[in-house]
């Protein structure tokens, strides 16, 4: 395509992909992200336990922050949470973003950063995805097709030896038995 006097490719033309800088977003984060997220979300647990919040909402509900994930620049910070016992998460998600401002001016004071960046509170779903894909792992189609194809056979129907590995009791080293107790 022919903009004025120059040849300007379309964005869907492959060598204009080539040419094109790179985003953050398509990148994994840095070291400084991980680092800045992990001190922000030890910092948000500490504020968290001291129980200095007033909103109601918020009161004696116990959470579990389970990510902070920093902006590439470190102005915007979303925390990922979970209350401990399940229900009220959607509820407790929007406490926490009314108490934002709170938070960044506790974090500005405990927290050695230039600038306190912006706190966004989000429902961490993630837990939720990986109980969905173990059920359907678990289902008996998915699991004789994963077994019919070659799969792991942790169910001790294939492979010689996996499942007899435990059952004369001790074992090379002599420690048989529970581990627990």
């Amino acid at each position: 395509m022919i903009v004025g006097d120059r040849q300007v490719r379309p964005l869907d033309d492959p060598l204009s992909q080539k040419t094109r800088k790179s985003t953050r977003r398509d990148k994994a984060p840095s070291q400084r992200q991980l680092r800045v997220g992990e001190e922000l979300r030890h910092a948000l647990s500490r504020i968290l336990s001291r129980g200095e919040l007033r909103d109601p909402a918020l009161a004696g509900l116990n959470l579990t922050i389970t990510e902070v994930r920093a902006s590439p620049d470190l102005k915007n910070a979303t925390a990922y949470v979970v209350p401990l016992g399940g229900g009220g998460l959607d509820e407790a998600v929007e406490a926490l973003n009314r108490a934002a401002g709170f938070f960044r001016t506790r974090i500005a004071r405990d927290v050695a950063l230039r600038h306190a960046p912006r706190i966004s509170f989000a429902p961490d779903r993630s837990f939720d995805e990986a109980h969905r894909v173990r059920e359907i792992l678990a289902r008996p189609r998915v699991r004789r097709d994963l077994v019919g194809s070659g799969g792991s056979g942790d169910d001790g129907q294939s492979g010689a030896g996996q499942s007899g590995a435990g059952q004369n009791g001790a074992g090379q080293n002599g420690a048989g038995g529970s581990h627990g107790a």
